[in-house]
């Protein structure tokens, strides 16, 4: 962590020198309504965004937790006012990657791993306003017409219809349909300008900390960097996020959302509690997600980077799996500590007692890992893997 944000400070200061600093980013321009599509190409572009909208509400990526959805649509009105959020349809994705992404018809789709890595509703409230400023610059509608032609507009169709077929299978992280998302929305450096000075200029005018969505970015990088770290890389693999494949995190770009936000709103509230609170029931579920990426150094990255406001036991549980599932020998008797420590916090946490004993059998300490299987079985004698555990014990010799 700290040898991860040493780089990235590393980053910052190397640009210091470079290109003049942005100025404070001014109020939006007063809202003139969503955009209706013109003429026959325009309106064939929107049946066709509007086909994947339908498809995409049947999904079962999508999730349906209505107090979840009110909340994060909460944020994106106070970030961008009630007239623009009027526009947006809001599809909360359970899909581990990080990434967001908003279509010419108002379809704003978030991705679970988007709402992993925030920290605020203000750092969230910089994404989807980001987002929101390339729909209403119709960046996506220019887009589409600088790319035209006869060849090209049948190549957007299929690109669309290819889309579909996605919402109706069951999630798969190596689905690479979904990284089509990042693609499709692949904007020009000069489109990412307009989009990240219009965003903070929403945030300045909220009454969120504008100063977060520089933090988006240098936290960005810095698990990136972690991540090729720890897969002994020596270069950050920026393109291998859906994300940051289409929005470049250069240092440059963190130094230049600080100097958009105003200063005056550094003291205000970035609801980081309420953000906490909001999300505490999803946490656990986002944070097996990410550690089914097979991405060490990026999930113990974000474990770390969640925990700097205080260790809970989902949390030291999450981070014991992580250990367990990789797999080395010091892996499993550090697994076996989180989980301990996971279990001080909340002993009626099953999965934790069973990650101990399992992790405790492996590494050569089957009394004990035979008793907190035990444990596990009376906490949650119905699981899935109830009658597999007991024969775990049996096999070892010892009856429950």
């Amino acid at each position: 962590m700290r040898r991860a944000g040493a780089m990235v400070a590393g980053a910052l200061a190397a640009v210091l020198a470079g290109p003049a600093m942005a100025e404070v980013a001014p109020p939006p321009p007063p809202y003139v309504g969503a955009y209706q599509p013109q003429g026959v190409d325009e309106i064939g572009l929107w049946r066709e965004f509007d086909e994947s909208e339908r498809r995409l509400a049947a999904s079962e990526l999508v999730i349906r937790d209505e107090k979840l959805n009110a909340y994060v649509r909460h944020v994106l009105c106070d970030t961008v006012g009630t007239d623009r959020c009027k526009a947006v349809r809001v599809y909360i994705m359970r899909e581990p990657t990080f990434n967001a992404n908003m279509s010419s018809n108002g379809t704003m789709r978030v991705f679970s791993g988007l709402l992993l890595r925030m920290r605020s509703e203000a750092e969230l409230g910089a994404i989807l306003g980001h987002e929101f400023g390339h729909y209403e610059q119709r960046h996506g509608l220019k887009l589409f017409k600088a790319r035209r032609t006869g060849t090209d507009l049948l190549a957007w169709s299929a690109l669309l219809a290819s889309m579909a077929p996605s919402y109706n299978v069951r999630r798969s992280y190596a689905d690479v349909q979904l990284s089509v998302y990042g693609n499709l929305f692949r904007y020009s450096r000069d489109n990412e300008r307009e989009a990240d000075r219009l965003g903070v200029g929403y945030l300045n005018t909220s009454k969120l900390r504008p100063q977060a969505a520089s933090a988006v970015w240098q936290n960005l990088m810095a698990e990136i960097e972690a991540s090729s770290r720890s897969k002994g890389l020596s270069k950050p693999r920026f393109n291998a996020i859906a994300f940051t494949a289409s929005h470049p995190p250069e240092g440059e770009r963190a130094l230049t959302m600080a100097a958009l936000a105003d200063p005056d709103g550094a003291s205000r509230d970035d609801g980081a509690d309420r953000y906490r609170e909001a999300m505490a029931h999803w946490l656990p579920i986002f944070l097996d997600d990410q550690i089914k990426l097979n991405d060490f150094g990026a999930s113990d990255y974000l474990i770390q980077s969640l925990a700097a406001s205080g260790w809970t036991a989902p949390l030291w549980f999450a981070r014991g799996e992580l250990y367990r599932l990789r797999g080395q020998q010091r892996d499993l008797v550090n697994a076996a500590e989180f989980y301990e420590s996971a279990i001080r916090l909340d002993t009626a946490l099953a999965d934790a007692h069973r990650g101990l004993g399992l992790s405790l059998i492996k590494t050569g300490r089957p009394t004990d890992g035979q008793a907190a299987l035990r444990k596990y079985l009376e906490l949650k004698p119905e699981a899935s893997d109830a009658a597999m555990i007991r024969m775990m014990l049996t096999k070892e010799g010892v009856t429950n």
